[in-house]
C-alpha cells in the first residue's frame, strides 16, 4: 500500500470520526461517560475479532511478552482517552473541546521529537502550525471576541489530558508494533477488549438501572455507528497508517475532523456555512498536505527503518 493510499484512507477515517461527533451528541444525553466507553467497544468486539480471525487465523492469541504492551495501549489510548473525552463534554463547550482537540498533532509531534528522535523539518512544523490556525479560524468563524471569552475549566483539563493520552498511545503503538511484532489488527482487537474489561467496574459504579430503561433506539444506533465506523474501521486504518507513515504524520489528519463535522452538519442538520469556514477549511487542508507529505530530500523509508519508533 502506497503512502498516497494511506493518506486517502486517513481522510476517510476522519470522516468516520467526524460522524461520531454527531452521533455522540445524541448518545451523550442518554448514557454516562463510562457506559458510552463500555458499549462503544463492546459492540465493536464481534466486528473486529471477526476481521482478525479471517485475516490472521494463525495469530489470534498474543504471546507472553505481547500482553503488557497491549494492556498499556488499551488502558491509555482506548479506555482513558474515551472516558476523559466523554467526561469533558459534561463540563466544557464545543468550541473549547474542539480547540484543545486540535492540538493533538502538535502534542504528538513534540513528544516524538523529544522522546523518540523523530525528525522535524521546517515544512512539517509550518504545516502543523498552518493546520491548527485553519482549525482555529474554522471553529471561531473569524470572531476574535471568542478568544477573550475562552475560559479554562475542569472539562478543558479533562480534554487536555485526553489529548495527551491519545498522543502517547499513537507514539507507543508504532514502537510496540515493531518491537513485539504486533500487527495493526492484533493491537486494535485487543486494545478494544482490554478497554471493555477495564470499563466494567466503572459502568457498575454508574448504576446502569438509572439509564438503560430510558435509552432510545437513536441512542443505541448512535453507539453502534461509533463502534463500527469510528472505532473498528477508524482505529484499524489509523494503526496501519501509524505503522506506515509514523504517528506525527498520522496525527495531523485529526485537524480534518472539524471540517467534515461541519460539512455533515450542513448536509444532515441543515446548518449554515460561512466564508470564514471555507477559508479555514482550505488552510487546514493545505497544512495537512505540507505536514504529511514525504520529505523529498530524504528517503523516508530508510529513516523509518532506523527510527527508534
Amino acid at each position: 500500500m502506497s503512502d498516497k493510499q494511506i493518506r486517502l484512507l486517513m481522510i476517510l477515517t476522519t470522516i468516520f470520526w467526524s460522524g461520531a461527533f454527531i452521533t455522540g451528541k445524541i448518545a451523550v444525553g442518554q448514557f454516562p461517560p463510562f457506559a458510552l466507553t463500555f458499549f462503544r467497544f463492546l459492540f465493536a468486539l464481534p466486528f473486529i475479532f471477526t476481521i482478525f480471525y479471517f485475516r490472521e487465523p494463525g495469530n489470534l492469541l498474543p504471546r507472553g511478552k505481547q500482553w503488557l504492551p497491549l494492556i498499556l495501549l488499551g488502558f491509555v489510548g482506548t479506555f482513558c482517552y474515551h472516558a476523559l473525552f466523554f467526561t469533558s463534554l459534561k463540563y466544557t463547550t464545543a468550541i473549547n473541546s474542539s480547540l484543545i482537540g486540535a492540538i493533538n498533532p502538535m502534542v504528538t509531534t513534540l513528544l516524538a521529537a523529544m522522546f523518540f528522535s523523530e525528525r522535524l523539518t521546517p515544512w512539517r512544523v509550518f504545516g502543523i502550525f498552518l493546520s491548527f490556525s485553519g482549525v482555529f479560524l474554522f471553529i471561531t468563524n473569524g470572531d476574535l471576541q471568542l478568544i477573550s471569552q475562552f475560559q479554562f475549566n475542569k472539562g478543558d483539563l479533562f480534554m487536555l489530558i485526553a489529548v495527551c493520552c491519545f498522543a502517547v498511545y499513537s507514539l507507543l503503538s508504532r514502537r510496540y508494533m515493531k518491537k513485539y511484532q504486533l500487527s495493526p489488527l492484533m493491537v486494535t482487537s485487543y486494545t478494544f477488549l482490554i478497554c471493555v474489561i477495564i470499563s466494567i467496574p466503572f459502568v457498575l459504579w454508574e448504576n446502569p438501572a438509572t439509564y438503560l430503561y430510558s435509552a432510545t433506539a437513536s441512542g443505541w444506533l448512535s453507539i453502534l455507528y461509533m463502534s463500527v465506523f469510528a472505532s473498528v474501521l477508524g482505529y484499524l486504518i489509523q494503526m496501519v497508517a501509524i505503522q506506515r507513515i509514523g504517528a506525527p504524520r498520522t496525527a495531523i489528519f485529526i485537524n480534518l475532523v472539524p471540517i467534515f463535522t461541519i460539512i455533515q452538519s450542513v448536509t444532515i442538520l441543515g446548518e449554515s456555512i460561512t466564508l470564514f469556514k471555507l477559508i479555514g477549511a482550505a488552510i487546514v487542508i493545505t497544512g495537512v498536505y505540507l505536514a504529511t507529505r514525504p520529505d523529498s530530500s530524504i528517503n523516508y523509508l530508510k529513516i523509518s527503518k532506523s527510527s527508534s519508533l
